[in-house]
């Protein structure tokens, strides 16, 4: 059965995301303890797929966020801008002038390479975007007159504050009402929900949350920590993908019966060889049947960051493109794999690449 998708016609965006868009600073091959320059990208789990789908697919997006009204604001602006996503509902909070009350999130990440990890150490503590409260997007409007066929929004978010997780269960219950697609990737980030309650709280939100979604992506870990799923005989420290795959599919059999809403779940599998090889691929459920995408076997990875946001984005297209779920695994898969191969947290992958790697196209230089 196909998803109930609004038509393109009725809408002015394919897609509309919420959540934090941080100015990512990155030492290239060096760490950051030692940079003395930083490769500047843009970045947010969930506005990333934003910008897969409108950079890799060609479709209109927009995110909603809010930046301080100040120069890293608007040099963030800029990035969105170049990436092509739609920057009208964007709130513009007013400078202190040294950000005492309210600033830009930095995110200082570093790739990793062979044994060595990618380490990640961001500055988002009483960000614009952490300080988002019910009320800030009229939904109806952006939902209603502007339209949008699908919503995509994550824990990340969520979990910026008690505010942000507030702003996303009504975000998630206007694109309901309004009939829109809501995805939501769990992301489950222990050191967010630290200050705000916990994974007691964690799982308050997330479930009420989950009422509404009606495409929801996590792995095993995600769904137990985040909604309070327990499989029996699952070694959470064992990395090997087919336990991955097992527990995965044992978790959504027990998450389907409890929010029968779900009308797809879907995860990305992947076994870390070492930091810049690891085995990829995903897996997808709708209407009762599981769809696995072609295998990436020691995958060779330049920047591990988003991957599994363009894989979200990639799945994204299958849905909106086709409203077929094995394509819909597919494009997730190659679109994430291909995002992996570049620097920075977003796609530089185009369709035709997409398409021609799952295609099982090889690396041949192109001429």
């Amino acid at each position: 059965m196909a998803l109930t998708i609004r038509p393109a016609s009725e809408c002015q965006f394919a897609q509309v995301s919420l959540g934090e868009v941080m100015l990512r600073l990155d030492p290239g091959e060096g760490r950051i303890r030692t940079a003395r320059e930083f490769k500047a990208w843009e970045g947010g789990g969930e506005y990333n797929t934003s910008r897969g789908l409108r950079k890799c697919f060609g479709y209109k997006t927009a995110v909603a966020t809010a930046f301080v009204d100040n120069e890293v604001g608007h040099l963030v602006e800029d990035f969105i801008m170049q990436g092509g996503v739609a920057t009208d509902f964007i709130k513009w909070r007013e400078d202190d002038g040294i950000g005492r009350t309210v600033r830009n999130g930095l995110n200082f990440t570093e790739r990793g390479f062979g044994i060595r990890g990618a380490v990640g150490n961001p500055d988002r503590g009483n960000t614009a975007a952490s300080q988002i409260k019910p009320g800030d997007f009229d939904w109806d409007h952006i939902f209603g007159k502007f339209g949008s066929r699908w919503f995509h929004t994550g824990g990340i978010f969520a979990a910026l504050s008690t505010s942000t997780a507030e702003a996303t269960i009504e975000a998630v219950k206007a694109a309901k009402k309004h009939g829109v697609i809501v995805s939501y990737d769990l992301n489950y980030r222990p050191s967010l929900w630290k200050t705000i309650g916990g994974l007691k709280k964690a799982q308050e939100v997330n479930r009420e949350i989950a009422k509404y979604v009606d495409v929801m992506i996590g792995n095993e870990e995600d769904f137990t920590a985040s909604l309070g799923f327990e499989v029996k005989g699952v070694d959470h420290a064992n990395n090997q993908g087919a336990i991955e795959l097992d527990a995965f599919k044992a978790m959504i059999e027990t998450a389907v019966k409890e929010f029968p809403n779900f009308k797809v779940a879907a995860t990305t599998l992947r076994h870390v060889h070492t930091a810049t090889v690891n085995d990829w691929s995903a897996i997808l459920w709708h209407d009762g049947k599981f769809h696995e995408s072609r295998q990436y076997p020691k995958l060779e990875i330049l920047d591990r960051v988003g991957g599994g946001d363009s894989f979200a984005s990639g799945l994204q297209f299958g849905f909106l493109e086709f409203n077929d779920p094995q394509k819909a695994v597919e494009y997730g898969a190659a679109h994430g794999a291909l995002a992996s191969t570049t620097p920075g947290d977003t796609s530089m992958a185009t369709r035709k690449e997409v398409e021609k790697t799952i295609g099982g196209g090889g690396a041949r230089v192109v001429r």
